[in-house]
């Protein structure tokens, strides 16, 4: 099979590293590459005979972080059909809106179900079936009836690098979410990246800590490792917990983990109230998905003794654009995102041209892991593919070493008055308050200035801090236009499915609720 494509890769590692283990659920089984591959034949057999699912057709996928969501997922584009993975706590309205945006012809759920899901799709008129694999052992079973020629179904079907694999939408930070389709050569090359910038090999091992209908988890975490020959073990719970996470990583000897900054503050905070008496020995964390501030990545390293590699990615590159590299390659900056893999990056100003060294503008990007545009939106298309590069929106710069820092999203800077304020500097310097947990800048409308700075802040369990506290704070370590004029103490943030804080969302919800 073509190995410009994802499902090729993975058929090459099942024949390569048969009998390594691919897949665990955390105390219940292991699959091999091979049993694994072996699943995702049969399961993409019975979608072609008993689901009679063709390719290009787009197939809706909500479940937890399970076994039955990686088969039916990689069944899914085996198929050669469209994976189109859905977060489990969408509204009927939210999955409404997703199905129907997507076309999908068909919704997979796990065993029990997802009454939303099944509300809108049942509304639409799509068909709902539910995939259980009850052990290693038995073959995945789906509520259709199987026809006679389900073995060898699949096996007729070649997968071409063209094929669209996947369907995702961006997580909209400032407007309605736009439709990603990605091939399984964008999905073949994010791999490959993925894995050359931090050596994955077929010893590595980690525990999925994201969920798997975003990006982040999916591309990182999951395939990257299949790809690799290496294992992933998913928590037994389907999602990310703080009290089995450092377990599961020892009893699965886990190499590395890729989370986003809240999740990475609350694996420090359980550190911090219940450590472990030992902890594995890994070979690096990496971050994404949103800025790590420098102050929590060093708190990362001195607690957990492995390098923190901070990285940059967005939907539309099927994740990975630039990562700091592995210690042996090269230091790792802190407050800077690295360097570009396996796509061409510049800063171009709004002209088009490219800058030099140290001078700001937009980041863009080209290479075989980009999209080919967003699905039936010409005008964002039009605007996100200009002078031949995609323009990812946010505002960044090359150092003399070729590092890239970001500054922030062009639509999230700051105008006070003239002045562009980057919330990402003012959002650092929150995190270096002793007892500050996580805190977020924002900008808010000023008759005065245009806009003005706020900030959220929620203090360390234990502490107690005013907003003076952290006006006197930001004081001393920023210019006076950057201070926030108000704080908000709080002991919640409101996050994105996939832990990401977005600005907007913030912001109105405390000019709302103040």
């Amino acid at each position: 099979m073509d190995a410009d494509t994802l499902t090729g890769l993975l058929e090459n590692v099942a024949e390569k590293f048969p009998d390594r283990r691919a897949l665990s659920v955390s105390g219940k089984f292991d699959l091999t590459h091979a049993r694994l591959h072996d699943l995702i034949e049969r399961a993409a057999s019975r979608l072609v005979s008993a689901a009679g699912i063709k390719p290009g057709d787009v197939v809706a996928l909500t479940f937890p972080n399970t076994v039955e969501f990686v088969i039916m997922f990689l069944a899914v584009i085996r198929a050669r059909a469209t994976a189109a993975p859905l977060n489990a706590a969408y509204t009927a309205e939210e999955f409404e809106f997703y199905l129907s945006d997507s076309d999908s012809k068909l919704l997979l759920t796990a065993k029990e179900g997802n009454a939303p899901a099944q509300e809108a799709a049942s509304k639409l008129n799509i068909s709902h079936v539910t995939a259980t694999l009850l052990d290693a052992g038995t073959d995945l079973a789906l509520s259709v009836s199987d026809s006679d020629s389900v073995v060898d179904s699949a096996t007729e079907l070649v997968n071409s690098p063209d094929d669209a694999a996947l369907f995702l939408h961006t997580s909209g930070t400032t407007s309605r979410p736009k439709g990603v389709p990605l091939t399984q050569l964008n999905l073949v090359s994010s791999v490959k990246n993925i894995k050359s910038v931090y050596k994955l090999t077929e010893s590595d091992s980690t525990v999925i800590v994201l969920p798997l209908f975003h990006v982040h988890g999916l591309l990182a975490g999951l395939l990257s490792s299949l790809g690799a020959g290496a294992a992933v073990t998913l928590p037994a719970a389907g999602r990310f917990s703080a009290t089995t996470f450092w377990p599961d990583m020892k009893k699965y000897n886990a190499t590395w983990y890729t989370a986003v900054p809240t999740i990475h503050q609350i694996i420090l905070d359980r550190h911090a109230s219940h450590p472990e008496p030992e902890y594995p020995k890994l070979r690096f964390i990496r971050s994404c998905s949103a800025s790590l501030a420098p102050v929590i990545l060093s708190r990362l390293e001195e607690a957990f003794g492995a390098p923190v590699l901070e990285a940059y990615a967005m939907t539309e590159a099927t994740h990975l654009m630039s990562s700091n590299p592995l210690p042996e390659e090269g230091p790792h900056k802190p407050g800077s995102v690295g360097k570009p893999v396996g796509q061409e990056m510049a800063i171009l100003n709004e002209k088009g041209e490219i800058q030099e060294p140290n001078n700001k503008g937009e980041v863009c990007i080209r290479g075989p892991n980009v999209t080919k545009g967003y699905k039936n939106n010409p005008e964002a298309n039009k605007a996100g593919f200009e002078f031949g590069w995609f323009h990812t929106g946010d505002i960044g710069y090359f150092d003399s070493d070729g590092y890239l820092s970001l500054v922030g999203r062009i639509k999230e800077l700051i105008n006070r008055g003239g002045e562009k304020i980057s919330p990402i500097e003012v959002d650092a310097v929150l995190l270096t308050h002793p007892d500050v947990s996580q805190g977020v800048a924002f900008g808010v409308p000023d008759e005065k200035y245009g806009e003005e700075i706020n900030c959220a802040v929620i203090p360390r369990e234990g502490t107690t801090v005013t907003e003076e506290d952290i006006k006197t704070f930001c004081k001393k370590n920023l210019a006076a236009f950057k201070v926030p004029k108000r704080v908000f103490i709080t002991d919640n943030l409101p996050k994105t499915a996939s832990g990401k804080i977005q600005r907007r969302i913030v912001a109105q919800h405390f000019l709302e609720n103040p």
